[in-house]
Parts: C-alpha cells; sequence; structure tokens
C-alpha cells in the first residue's frame, strides 16, 4: 500500500466519515484498484467532513433555522438610492471624475464571475469565451477586457497618470484552464498579463435526499461548484485577498460574465459608491412587471437582502407607490460594488454565517446495492449554493444605483432556440445601444432598428468620444474599429 493510503492514513479516514455518517463512500474499497483508491482518499481529504455535514443539517436537517419572515419585507430607504435618469449631468460628471481619479490612482478592480459553462447556449466550453455573432467576432471576455482598457484611457486623459485596472475573474474546476489557454492564446486582449488573476472557486460535495454524500463513480464524489457566493471563500483561500492588499486596490466591480452590456468599472456606478463612502452597492433596473422573475432589494429582518421572486406573495409582488412604480422594483443583475476592507470582513468574519440555498438537480450517481452507474429522470440530490448578495447584510454602509435596462443589461442564458436572453437578442441590444450612441452624437443612422452597428470598446466606452460624427449621414451596416470608420455604404 502506496505512502497516501497507508493504515494510518486509512483508518483515520473511516473514523471521520463514520463520524459524519459518511462510511458508505467506502462501500466498493475491497474492489478498488491502487489507483482509485487513491484518488477516492484524495477525493475525501479535500472535504471539511465537519463543515459539509454540518451545512447539510442548517440547510435541509433538524438543525435548520427558521425561514425569513417575509411579513417583514419593506423597501430599501429611498435615501440609500440614486438613479442615472434623476441624476443632473453635474452630478454623473462628479461620481465619473471621482472613480476616473481612483482608477488612476490603482484602487480600482474588477472581479468576473465565470465559472458557468456554456452547457445552454450548446457548447462545452466556458461562456465568456462564446462568440454572440458580431461582425468583429469578439467574445464576452474581448468585450469586457476592452472596456477597462477604454476606462483606464479616460483615467489617463483626465488625470495625466496611467493606472491599472486589475481584472479578478473566479472559474470553476471545469473552465479555468480553458480560460487560461484563451487568454494566452489571444495575448489577453491587450491587457498586461500581469493584470489578470484567474482563480478557481471549490467545489462541494452533493448530497441526497438524507443528506449522504452522492458518489459518481466507486471512487470518486459527485462534486459542484458552490454557488457565486463561493467568491468569499475563494478570496481568502486563493490568495485573491493578499493581492488586492499588494496591488492597494480599493474598490472592487463584481458582475457575471454573460451581460454584453455590462459596464466594465463604470465610472458613474463605482463613484457614486465611493462619493457615498459605501461599503457595498448594487446597480439595479427597475423591475418592469410585478411577474418578471427577477429578484428585489430590499430589506428582510431588518437587514438588507435580495429576495428572489419565487419568495415573493402575488399581492407584495403588485404593490406600487404612489408614483405608480412598483414598491418593490429594484431588480437584482449581479452587478455589484465591495471595498476590499469589507469584503476581508465578510471572510474573515462572516463567510461560514452565509445562508445556503438548496437546488434539488438530477445527478448521476452509483447505485448502492448493485454498483451501477445510473442517471435519473427526476432529481434525486441537492446541490447547496451560496449567493455573492447574501453578504449585503453585512454591509454597516449600503446604497443602490439605478440604471437603465436598455443601456446596460442584457444577458446570454440561452441558446437561439428560446424566446429570449439569447445570442440574437445579446447582439442586437448592443447593435441598438451603438446606433443610440451615434445617434446622440448627432449622426444620422439609415437603417433597420436591428441592423448591425458596432462600435469598439477601445473607441467608447458609454457614448463618448463620437464628436466628429456629428452632422454625419451613416447607413447601415456601420462597424467602427479603434482605427475609426469602416461602414457599409
Amino acid at each position: 500500500m502506496s505512502d497516501v493510503i497507508s493504515e494510518n492514513k486509512m483508518e483515520a479516514m473511516k473514523e471521520s466519515l463514520v463520524r459524519y455518517g459518511q462510511e458508505h463512500v467506502l462501500s466498493w474499497w475491497e474492489e478498488l484498484s491502487t489507483v482509485e483508491r487513491e484518488q477516492l482518499m484524495k477525493d475525501v481529504s479535500d472535504v471539511d467532513l465537519a463543515e459539509m455535514v454540518d451545512m447539510y443539517e442548517k440547510t435541509c436537517g433538524d438543525n435548520s433555522g427558521p425561514a425569513k419572515d417575509m411579513s417583514t419585507m419593506e423597501p430599501v430607504d429611498p435615501s440609500l438610492c440614486e438613479s442615472i435618469v434623476s441624476s443632473s449631468p453635474a452630478q454623473l460628471d462628479m461620481y465619473r471624475d471621482v472613480a476616473l481619479r481612483a482608477a488612476s490612482a490603482g484602487q480600482v478592480g474588477v472581479l468576473l464571475l465565470a465559472g458557468g459553462m456554456g452547457t445552454r447556449l450548446g457548447v462545452n466550453y466556458p461562456k465568456g469565451m462564446y462568440d454572440i455573432g458580431l461582425p468583429s467576432g469578439k467574445t464576452l471576455y474581448q468585450i469586457q477586457i476592452e472596456r477597462i482598457l477604454r476606462v483606464q484611457e479616460l483615467a489617463k486623459r483626465l488625470t495625466g497618470q496611467e493606472g491599472q485596472i486589475p481584472m479578478y475573474v473566479m472559474t470553476s474546476e471545469h473552465t479555468k484552464q480553458p480560460t487560461l489557454e484563451f487568454f494566452k492564446k489571444h495575448d489577453y486582449f491587450g491587457m498586461a498579463e500581469d493584470q489578470l488573476n484567474i482563480f478557481e472557486q471549490r467545489t462541494i460535495p452533493a448530497f441526497d435526499m438524507q443528506g449522504k454524500f452522492i458518489m459518481e463513480t466507486k471512487s470518486k464524489l459527485a462534486r459542484s461548484p458552490d454557488g457565486n457566493g463561493g467568491l468569499y471563500w475563494a478570496l481568502k483561500n486563493q490568495g485573491v485577498l493578499e493581492d488586492l492588499e499588494k496591488r492597494d486596490v480599493r474598490f472592487l466591480h463584481v458582475f457575471c460574465v454573460d451581460n454584453v452590456l455590462v459596464r466594465v468599472a463604470d465610472p458613474v456606478f463605482m463613484g457614486y459608491c465611493i462619493s457615498k463612502k459605501a461599503e457595498a452597492g448594487n446597480k439595479a433596473v427597475e423591475k418592469i412587471c410585478p411577474d418578471e422573475a427577477v429578484g428585489v432589494v430590499c430589506k428582510v429582518e431588518g437587514k438588507i437582502q435580495v429576495v428572489e421572486y419565487s419568495e415573493i406573495t402575488k399581492e407584495t409582488s403588485e404593490l406600487r407607490s404612489l408614483d405608480g412604480k412598483l414598491t418593490y422594483c429594484a431588480g437584482n443583475i449581479c452587478n455589484h460594488f465591495f471595498t476590499r476592507d469589507f469584503l476581508k470582513r465578510v471572510c474573515d468574519k462572516h463567510e461560514r454565517e452565509l445562508p445556503h440555498h438548496i437546488a434539488k438537480k438530477k445527478i448521476p450517481f452509483v447505485d448502492a446495492t448493485s454498483g451501477q452507474a445510473c442517471k435519473p429522470i427526476s432529481p434525486n440530490g441537492i446541490k447547496l449554493e451560496k449567493f455573492v448578495f447574501d453578504v449585503f447584510q453585512f454591509s454597516n454602509s449600503f446604497v443602490v444605483w439605478e440604471c437603465i435596462r436598455e443601456d446596460e443589461f442584457s444577458p446570454l442564458k440561452n441558446a437561439d432556440t428560446a424566446a429570449k436572453d439569447t445570442p440574437t437578442t445579446s447582439r442586437q441590444s448592443l447593435y441598438r445601444q451603438h446606433r443610440s450612441f451615434l445617434e446622440t452624437s448627432g449622426a444620422t443612422v439609415e437603417g433597420a432598428e436591428n441592423d448591425v452597428v458596432e462600435i469598439s470598446p477601445l473607441v467608447t466606452f458609454a457614448g463618448e468620444g463620437l464628436e466628429d460624427y456629428n452632422g454625419k449621414a451613416m447607413k447601415t451596416p456601420i462597424t467602427i474599429g479603434e482605427s475609426l470608420l469602416q461602414n457599409g455604404h
């Protein structure tokens, strides 16, 4: 027996598994090869058994706490909310300048949540590598990096100082290596290599309905990423907090990879949060109708929360304010601001307090009786996930910024066979926005609403820098790249 599975190690592992009611993991030990035994031992040793069993008990078991008291739900205080629509041009300029000055001083960073594969898009690679069909062929990753480079340029023009905005990318076990190789192959899309920090969230065991670990094979636990709220464990255990401190990054923009319109390191949002001395901030869109399946930012039991659509009663979702807007209208789009100090406090003091959310899934498993591999046709297990926004409750100073949906939110969730949130809807959202940029700058654009109008993020971040097109008549298709105009007329 190799040193990896020495008698002592084996006995210690068996005792631990018995103590936490997971001894079934060793059911097929006698028939495993040496390599398979080593794999299983490593798999189990990577798991904090006490934490996992406690997690299940507190979420699904007899020790699970009381559900949220939804009768205490109330809107966020209006004093904590501002909107791009209601803010004056002078306010917006002030917020923009605050953030750009912080960026030029190297104090702003971005963190991309990119653990998901493009399975629902019909591809077997990370979603960030997906090409939505733009004339340029740019992927989500490239678009977002070029937006960072544009903000750096704007900050340099304002201050004369060349600051770097580091980019942290949280991947999963399935997306980390492809993402690393993709960035390297494309020379980091113009970003400095040391500007990029790609790290991995952990995976945790899946449970059956009785709280037992599900075995994917006879020598392997069924595991999955622990949700985007696994960020906080990863920040602490993957060296990201240390890197933030070393670089003196004080303000972080956290967002999901699948929104083609996301304004990365958005100077207006970041500047608003910095100006308000917020520890945490949430960018939201106005919820369009009571039954829109989106979580809302509110207070429950006196704490800031994002409450999922399924948790809200029909009556509550239909409530309206005097101005006619929905009372609970701050739709969450996974677009957040955090200070480094706040993240450090969360990781040090509150990470274990974050609630777990139950996702019942169809999880392939090995049948305990026959030892055969099985693919269930109905949910047979539980994956426990944390959500990134569940830390809002720990913030001592929280703000909400409402943006315009058409300007900043067009998620990519589904293949083009679906009705919404597809490559086509994402692409058309970008075309309409870029057409609007040109028209606002004084250009006249001839062509249908969804015709091709693509402007490189390196040319404009949010419509600025297009003054040369004032008074010009332009015909679709239009593409404006770094070398300025190439259009279809």
